[in-house]
């Protein structure tokens, strides 16, 4: 490697909510980052986990029976086939590890849902 990499400068980079971009991957895994406000929608991922990272912020992830609250710094796996709801009360900046197949809203599509190319910036 030839240099160290940080998640705040692709954040500071990123203007619209809810559109993550990938900035690196590890073997079969994207590390995304995004910037969130409000609530995505209600959704699943049948054949993946992926885990959300708070680099900013808090997000409330909502689950069908509880919820949990990430501060800055608290990590979150989401697991495989489990409807969730991420929600940020405030502007909250985040880290998404999760594998190349993942689709952004799982078994659901609204207008805020972002296909891999615009992921990658395509």
């Amino acid at each position: 490697m030839d240099s160290a990499e940080n998640f705040i400068t692709p954040l500071k980079n990123i203007t619209q909510h809810w559109s993550p971009k990938v900035i690196g991957q590890v073997n079969d895994q994207y590390v995304k980052v995004a910037k969130l406000l409000g609530e995505l929608v209600w959704h699943k991922h049948d054949d993946e986990d992926e885990l959300f990272y708070v680099v900013k912020g808090s997000l409330r992830i909502e689950y069908e029976d509880r919820s949990v609250l990430l501060n800055q710094g608290d990590f979150h796996i989401v697991p495989k086939a489990t409807m969730h709801n991420p929600v940020a009360d405030e502007e909250c900046w985040i880290v998404l590890i999760e594998p190349v197949g993942t689709k952004h809203t799982g078994d659901a599509m609204t207008d805020r849902t972002r296909s891999i190319d615009e992921q990658l910036g395509s």
